[in-house]
């Protein structure tokens, strides 16, 4: 079972309420060496504090990012480059400690330990920050002043601690639903959605209720509210620590596929027995690994095999084989579960460009006419849209979606993990074909009006791009959804935090990619008399070819991703 083995019914109903295991949390054993209660933890009533966390902590992220770039220019003064650079390595950071915090997780710390610590690392990141907005404005003008160094040193905590946020809250909340019953097993399905609904319902508030606060009554409320809201995310982790299962740390991932990949190197040359039975396993039940059941072997990715392949000099050491040199099946399995995973996880750099080319669509909408029924709409606002798209699909999917979708299926729950991401990546295919139709137009009016060589406003109502948004919460709603529950149903027990932070990586690594192409359509599109597809006048250029060409990125990711499905084989456990 996730986070705890449990016992016979009858057994458990005799089990009292069980207090926090010492930071060393077991999948074999509660807490101080007592057996998980079935009755007592774990399920919905601990749900509900892992999502309320998620919430407060998602209000606090993104009531810092999305309108940071006003307070480092009006209040900390800093030029528009200097901010923009200073928010991107931000962000790239916020994106890169996952990795950090995942490897604790998964080797060390175990998941509530690394969240509660992440936390409060967050936490103390916000509270510099909000001393900063408080700190007088007379400090400001002396060199290397305070001021200075907080907003830096706040920035960098909360990025150190997302690190041990992200990846560990949605792994830490499936664990509190046993995969060995039924019941619980549909249920934690039901979970990834609210999960991912508790994070756009934080982003929500941050970009509507404490923008305005920051704008209306100063940066000192603006940060201290999501402060408090951090804070309150750490008081329920810790006020619930009773009700949760944990699963215990399985030791160092890296190490392990060293080992692996070292063992079956030095046995180049050894032949690989054809019956699996001859590999080596430990005996009986338990795995050697931590935390993790035993995986059965699998044909494929052969080489690794050898790893587990017991030689005469295996046989004739009288001590316990090194691992260096002698590898168990589960070892070697969870090598090959991390190969067949990252084609699927690579699918989601190209799906990840359509959000990251928001920039753009902000930059289209500038250029149209943003006025209804005299009301002024700023482009950027048009990106909530896509919050609420999500916020309703994603409660709609459980209610309405799934069982509708199942009667077509025939399964249970709808749609599998990989069909979700499928179905995301159409519809983010989607979203750019609306935008390069929407550019088409809108250029047709330009030259119909005699705007092409002035930087003018185009009369189209900037509405229009309201499809190509909630095109892109409806991708998501489906494939960050799938990607959070592939990441979690097919990585290898002990890995999973780990193998979460790998999905947020390939986040970062979708904004690189949209970064390199356009520096290098900019680089190849301008000279010979061409303004170049997206120059400082968009009525001059051809942003429509670029969406188009970006459609066209995620229709081939789109077949690379089914087929790679297609020839996915999935996790065998024991």
């Amino acid at each position: 079972m996730k986070g705890g083995s449990i016992r016979e019914a009858e057994q458990e109903e005799k089990l009292p309420l069980l207090p926090l295991l010492r930071g060393q949390p077991s999948q074999d054993h509660g807490i101080r060496g007592n057996p998980a209660s079935k009755r007592y933890t774990g399920k919905w009533r601990a749900c509900y504090s892992i999502l309320g966390g998620e919430f407060c902590g998602a209000m606090a992220y993104y009531g810092v990012g999305t309108n940071l770039v006003s307070y480092l220019t009006k209040v900390q003064k800093q030029s528009n480059v200097t901010a923009a650079s200073n928010i991107a390595s931000w962000q790239g950071t916020c994106y890169l400690t996952p990795l950090l915090g995942a490897f604790l997780a998964d080797s060390y710390w175990g998941r509530h330990r690394t969240i509660v610590i992440s936390l409060t690392i967050f936490t103390i990141g916000m509270v510099l920050l909000t001393l900063s907005a408080v700190v007088p404005a007379s400090i400001h003008t002396t060199v290397n002043s305070p001021q200075d160094a907080l907003p830096s040193l706040g920035l960098f905590l909360t990025a150190l601690g997302l690190g041990g946020i992200w990846p560990c809250v949605p792994t830490f909340g499936a664990d509190q639903f046993d995969d060995t019953d039924g019941t619980e097993k549909a249920q934690k399905e039901l979970y990834y959605n609210w999960y991912y609904f508790a994070v756009n319902g934080g982003f929500f508030f941050a970009s509507t209720l404490l923008v305005w606060v920051q704008d209306k009554c100063g940066w000192a409320w603006g940060f201290g509210i999501p402060t408090l809201f951090s804070a309150i995310g750490i008081a329920g982790f810790l006020a619930s620590m009773n009700l949760y299962r944990y699963q215990k740390p399985g030791g160092s991932a890296l190490t392990r596929i060293c080992q692996v990949v070292v063992a079956a190197i030095r046995k180049f040359h050894v032949d690989v027995p054809n019956h699996s039975s001859l590999l080596y396993e430990m005996p009986g039940k338990q795995s050697a690994i931590l935390g993790s059941k035993k995986l059965m072997h699998t044909d494929g990715l052969r080489f690794f095999d050898r790893a587990a392949t017991i030689t005469a000099s295996d046989e004739t050491s009288g001590d316990v084989p090194s691992l260096w040199k002698l590898c168990t099946v589960t070892q070697v399995e969870e090598l090959k579960i991390l190969a067949r995973m990252m084609p699927v996880l690579l699918a989601a750099v190209i799906f990840n460009t359509a959000e990251a080319l928001f920039p753009l669509f902000i930059e289209q909408g500038q250029v149209m006419d943003n006025h209804i029924d005299g009301f002024s709409i700023p482009p950027a606002s048009l990106t909530t849209f896509n919050c609420v798209c999500i916020l309703i699909l994603a409660p709609a999917y459980n209610k309405v979606l799934m069982p509708t979708v199942s009667r077509i299926t025939g399964m249970k729950r709808g749609l599998s993990e990989l069909h979700r991401i499928g179905v995301g990546t159409v519809f983010a295919m989607l979203s750019l074909v609306s935008a390069a139709i929407v550019e088409m137009v809108r250029l047709g009016i330009a030259r119909n009006r005699g705007l092409v060589h002035r930087n003018a406003v185009v009369p189209m109502n900037i509405l229009w791009q309201a499809p190509q948004y909630i095109f892109v919460g409806v991708a998501k709603v489906f494939s960050v959804v799938g990607f959070i529950e592939f990441a979690y149903e097919q990585s290898p027990d002990a890995m999973r935090s780990l193998c979460q932070a790998c999905s947020l990586i390939m986040v970062t690594l979708g904004s690189y990619l949209v970064s390199i192409m356009l520096k290098f359509m900019d680089s190849v599109t301008v000279g010979r008399g061409s303004h170049g597809w997206i120059p400082e006048n968009l009525n001059e250029g051809r942003l429509d070819l670029f969406f188009w060409l970006m459609a066209g990125l995620q229709l081939l990711n789109l077949i690379a991703f089914v087929y790679c499905a297609m020839r996915y084989k999935r996790k065998l456990a024991t």
